[in-house]
């Protein structure tokens, strides 16, 4: 389905779109954090040379311009090392931890074990420091970016894809309703018109024939009907023996199959085993099952279904010998529109997917594929 391409191309396309946007951000707060390192080193060393100035000055000098420059330090934390190793002064850290020795021993320990280079100052001293909090917020302001705009980007998706899917089942139940609201006339009418000749040709054997097949006919399109009014409302729930209700699926679909498709299902002669089931709704989702692995087999192959008992759940697997899935269209063969054929709507196993997922509170998957080897589809029940 191109619509379907068409969207992973989209997907794609953001993807892409959203990596540009943070790289180029990255770069550009990787460009001013190397910007603003520089100045805060060439500020490291001016407080250095202010503060072995002032070490030096005579009475007579004037001390203002290096007294300026060292108070104008006040984002860059820096310790004086002097030749003995001890610690002549510090800035920056806390006003009281520039006064603690061991603090400020184990913080000179941390800036030498990063393998910071000292600057040197006067009469042999070094002068260490650390990035700024500045510094630092920049450099790890790419990775809380690119966190916020995933973040973002989740719950806008999430929030639009909330509202298309309600939005789609708006659509979906109103078309529902409407086609077995548009069936119900015709249907009626057409139910006139059997009783009516069957009164005109009571003693045509023949004719009685053809009017009793129609009859079933006319009794399918109201279970069509039935199905499709019960879409969008919670349908009525009763307990149903799994193996009576495939049976009643598998006698219908044989009918209409090809000859040389076989049909392996397990008999009504098993041990009942009893889910909650709407049982037209069932049946409907049985015989999409059905159809789809028909189609798959181009008129020969087998079907087959197996139960299995799983805890509180049963396992219903529909199995056929087709053409098989690619295991990258496990999910996409669920949703609206998506279809292999050169005719179909790809709503069968949405409904489908609906009707078990919504209405019988259990699942539908995918369990295996392989390429013209077939397919198995596992319907998972709750036990009643």
């Amino acid at each position: 389905m191109s619509i379907y391409r068409e969207k992973s191309k989209w997907k794609i396309y953001l993807a892409i779109a959203a990596v540009v946007i943070v790289g180029f951000s990255a770069y550009f707060t990787f460009d001013v954090t190397q910007k603003l390192a520089l100045e805060e080193q060439k500020k490291v060393e001016q407080w250095a040379f202010a503060t072995s100035r002032l070490s030096m000055a005579l009475d007579s000098c004037d001390i203002t311009l290096h007294l300026n420059i060292i108070r104008d330090n006040t984002t860059i934390p820096v310790i004086l090392e002097n030749l003995d190793g001890g610690i002549d002064a510090a800035a920056n850290f806390g006003e009281e931890k520039d006064l603690d020795q061991e603090f400020l021993k184990k913080e000179l320990e941390e800036i030498k074990a990063s393998g910071a280079e000292p600057i040197m100052g006067a009469e042999g001293q070094k002068i260490y420091y650390k990035k700024s909090h500045l510094l630092r917020m920049l450099e790890i302001f790419p990775f809380i970016q690119f966190f916020l705009i995933t973040v973002f980007v989740w719950f806008g998706y999430v929030a639009f894809s909330s509202a298309r899917r309600f939005e789609q089942n708006l659509v979906w139940v109103g078309m529902a309703k409407e086609t077995a609201h548009q069936l119900g006339t015709p249907i009626s009418a057409i139910i006139g018109w059997i009783d009516h000749l069957r009164f005109l040709k009571e003693e045509d054997t023949e004719t009685m024939e053809v009017m009793d097949e129609l009859r079933n006919d006319v009794t399918r399109l109201e279970l069509i009907a039935d199905r499709f009014s019960k879409i969008g409302s919670a349908p009525e729930l009763e307990p149903a023996n799994v193996y009576e209700e495939l049976e009643k699926t598998k006698v219908y679909m044989e009918r209409r199959a090809p000859r040389k498709v076989n049909f392996e299902f397990p008999g009504v002669d098993h041990a009942p085993i009893t889910i909650e089931i709407n049982n037209h709704l069932f049946h409907w989702v049985i015989e999409n099952l059905l159809r789809n692995a028909l189609d798959a087999m181009d008129g020969k192959g087998t079907i087959s279904a197996v139960v299995i008992e799983n805890g509180k759940w049963i396992d219903i697997e529909i199995s056929d010998t087709g053409k098989g899935i690619p295991s990258s269209k496990f999910k996409t063969v669920f949703q609206p529109g998506f279809t292999t054929k050169k005719r179909g709507w790809g709503l069968g196993l949405s409904l489908a997917k609906r009707i078990v997922e919504q209405y019988h509170k259990g699942k539908i998957f995918v369990k295996t594929s392989e390429q013209d080897a077939g397919t198995t589809f596992t319907v998972r029940m709750p036990r009643a």
